[in-house]
C-alpha cells in the first residue's frame, strides 16, 4: 500500500482536493489516473480509502470511500534529544524512530552540544516520509527546539529518566521501565550531559538510566532507547 499525508483531510467530507504540488506528485511523476484508488492518512490516526474522479495535475480531485481510524498507542514515547554535529546523524534517528514508532520529539541544546542551529522544516520532511513509509497513521509531534536548562524546569506527568555515560549511580532502564505509562527520556549531546545539567535533573526527578555497557553516540542512544521501550510496552 502506498500511503499519503495531507493534514487537510478529515472524516466529516466526502470530496477532498489536493493542492496543486500535491496534485502535480499524484498526476505527474506517480501517473495516477481517474478511478485509481489512493489511501490517505490526516496523521491523526485516520486512515482514508480514495478513488481518483478529476485526474488534473493542478487540482487531483478524490471521493473518499471509507476511512478507519487506529487506536492510540497505550503510552507516550517523547524523546528529548541533543541534536548532533552531523546533521545526517540527527535526521538518521528522526527517520528510524519514526518508524519503530515514538509520539513525541524535542530537539534540546545542552552545554556541551555542538550544534546550536537545526532547520525544523528540514526535520519534519524526514518525519513525514518516515510515518508514509512505514505505514503508521499517527504522526509524531516535534517540537520547536530548546535549551536543556529550560526544557528541564517544565512539567510532564509521564516517568522521567536521563541517560547519560557519568561514572555515577545509575539503574537499568528495563528495570524501571513501567508498561503501558508515558514516557520522556533525556539524551545528550556528544560531550554529554554536564554534571550540572545531570544534578538539575535529579533535582527534578529524573531517574538516572543505563541503556547498556558500550558508549554509545548521541543518535545511537536515542534509537536504542526508542526500539527498548517499544520493545518492552509490546
Amino acid at each position: 500500500m502506498q500511503l499519503f499525508y495531507n493534514t487537510s483531510i478529515s472524516e466529516t467530507e466526502k470530496l477532498f482536493i489536493f493542492d496543486k504540488e500535491e496534485s502535480k506528485h499524484i498526476i505527474k511523476v506517480l501517473r495516477k489516473k481517474e478511478s485509481d484508488i489512493l489511501f490517505v492518512t490526516n496523521g491523526l490516526g485516520f486512515l482514508f480509502k480514495t478513488k481518483i474522479t478529476l485526474a488534473s495535475d493542478s487540482k487531483c480531485t478524490v471521493n473518499i470511500l471509507s476511512f478507519e481510524k487506529q487506536k492510540p498507542s497505550k503510552y507516550h514515547l517523547h524523546l528529548a534529544v541533543a541534536p548532533t554535529k552531523m546533521n545526517e546523524r540527527f535526521e538518521w534517528f528522526l527517520e528510524k524512530a519514526t518508524e519503530i514508532g515514538i509520539q513525541e520529539i524535542t530537539p534540546i541544546f545542552c552545554e556541551h552540544s555542538e550544534r546550536k542551529v537545526i532547520n525544523i522544516e528540514r526535520f519534519q520532511k524526514i518525519i513525514e516520509s518516515a510515518m508514509k513509509q512505514s505505514l503508521h497513521f499517527y504522526i509524531p509531534k516535534l517540537n520547536d527546539p530548546i535549551a536543556y536548562k529550560d526544557f528541564i524546569k517544565k512539567e510532564f506527568h509521564s516517568q522521567k529518566f536521563i541517560a547519560h555515560c557519568e561514572d555515577l549511580e545509575k539503574k537499568s532502564l528495563k528495570n524501571e521501565l513501567k508498561t503501558n505509562e508515558d514516557v520522556l527520556l533525556l539524551i545528550g549531546p556528544e560531550g554529554d550531559f554536564s554534571v550540572k545539567e545531570i544534578e538539575m535533573a535529579l533535582d527534578n526527578n529524573y531517574i538516572p538510566v543505563s541503556l547498556g555497557n558500550t558508549r554509545l553516540r548521541t543518535e545511537t542512544a536515542a534509537l536504542v532507547a526508542c526500539h527498548s521501550i517499544v520493545l518492552l510496552n509490546e
